[in-house]
């Protein structure tokens, strides 16, 4: 029964992502902006909804930028999670531009793309975040650089924070967290770590009962004279209670 579910599932989702792709390609060229945001944020409602995942948000999400999210980070989902609570462009590594499909559709909803490895480009998209929240736009992060277990978090890299630190923007602390509907105990279906691969979490995912998708704002706040290390480690903290509140 479950694979017949997850099956019904899957085509709705490409159905979706092939909605998404036709959207992109012939109606964004003559959208302004803040429409574009808006067709990102009810796509990610939809493909949720297709995926079997009901969204629910805690606390209150930013109505205007500027601000820095900083999230954890567990899964595939999270970006679409965090897109249908409220759309802002990511930071995400160079490689997700060159995916079929997935690259596209990031691109579209603005991600801007770093090469983690070259320091040269590191410092490029600090200065290009602090140009982008200095015009007042909503940026989001996953400091941990990777996906964790959902058990517990990975240390936070400090290196991006310096683009609010310079642009004197405020950081939002944003805890997620993905929960069985029925039991409300953590569901670790749709974790994506170590060696597994994304089509196999993404069968997982939709294999599993009906999820929630918990996405937990905190209290904006700014460096208030700390460096970028001790506010990584202080929002790693915050983050660490939202996600398990």
């Amino acid at each position: 029964m479950k694979h017949l579910r997850a099956c019904w599932r899957l085509l709705r989702l490409l159905g979706h992502i092939g909605k998404g792709l036709w959207i992109v390609a012939l109606r964004f060229p003559a959208l302004p902006p803040d429409q574009q945001h808006a067709h990102v944020q009810a796509w990610s409602v939809q493909l949720l909804a297709h995926a079997g995942i009901q969204l629910r948000i805690e606390g209150c999400p930013p109505l205007t930028g500027p601000v820095m999210l900083v999230a954890n980070h567990l899964s595939w989902l999270d970006i679409p999670v965090m897109h249908a609570a409220r759309h802002c462009r990511f930071v995400s590594k160079s490689d997700v531009q060159g995916w079929p499909l997935i690259g596209t559709l990031a691109t579209a909803a603005g991600t801007l793309y770093i090469e983690r490895s070259s320091r040269r480009d590191a410092l490029r998209m600090v200065r290009s975040m602090q140009e982008a929240l200095e015009r007042g736009e909503v940026l989001a992060v996953f400091p941990e650089g990777t996906t964790g277990d959902g058990r517990a978090m990975l240390p936070f890299h400090a290196n991006l924070l310096q683009a609010a630190v310079m642009a004197g923007a405020p950081v939002q602390p944003v805890g997620l967290r993905f929960a069985d509907q029925a039991t409300g105990a953590t569901s670790f279906a749709p974790s994506y770590i170590g060696d597994e691969t994304l089509v196999g979490s993404i069968w997982r995912t939709l294999c599993a009962p009906p999820i929630e998708a918990v996405v937990h704002y905190g209290v904006p706040e700014v460096a208030d004279g700390r460096d970028r290390r001790a506010w990584a480690q202080h929002l790693h903290a915050v983050v660490d209670r939202l996600r398990q509140a």
